[in-house]
């Protein structure tokens, strides 16, 4: 998985390096944002709901068109009539992606990113992670959307997110 990871970072790092001299005069842009998600699937049978935080850079490429890199923090929250060793409220989950960001006219985007989820528990390991989603640019510094994401690994968990940020 470590070799997965390392040809992630480098893949990003040639493909934003590669684009430096055709792209628009318009900079790239950091985002920070919360996120809410409901389970589904078996995940929505142990866990009630998902709340997280993430970090964005959105880099043009072309007009319309950015490259995205996110890192984040995500919290599965244990439905309470569920006892867990240690007396655990939830478990953590660090998700880091790339993608890309289309913009279909104003205020209007999809997204779609991939990449892997690192487990804050020990002995649950990295799972490969994907989310397609839409969303809507309010102003030029705040948007939501709404995606599906998915880990997998031994199986998959899902949910249905809905992300609110805040643009630098």
């Amino acid at each position: 998985m470590k070799k997965f990871l390392f040809s992630l970072v480098v893949l990003g790092g040639t493909v934003f390096s590669s684009f430096s001299q055709t792209t628009p005069a318009d900079k790239g842009r950091f985002n920070v944002g919360l996120e809410l998600g409901a389970p589904v699937g078996d995940a929505s049978e142990g866990f009630s709901f998902v709340i997280g935080a993430s970090l964005k850079y959105e880099h043009p490429v072309v007009e319309n068109f950015f490259l995205t890199g996110s890192a984040g923090y995500s919290n599965f929250r244990i439905k309470s009539d569920y006892k867990v060793e240690g007396g655990k409220s939830g478990f953590g989950f660090i998700p880091v992606k790339v993608g890309g960001k289309y913009y279909f006219q104003k205020g209007f985007f999809g997204e779609a990113q991939f990449g892997a989820v690192f487990s804050t528990e020990e002995g649950m390991g990295t799972a490969f992670a994907y989310s397609p989603g839409i969303g809507y640019s309010f102003t030029d510094n705040v948007e939501a959307g709404i995606r599906y994401e998915a880990w997998s690994k031994d199986g998959t968990i899902g949910q249905f997110g809905l992300r609110l940020a805040y643009k630098f």
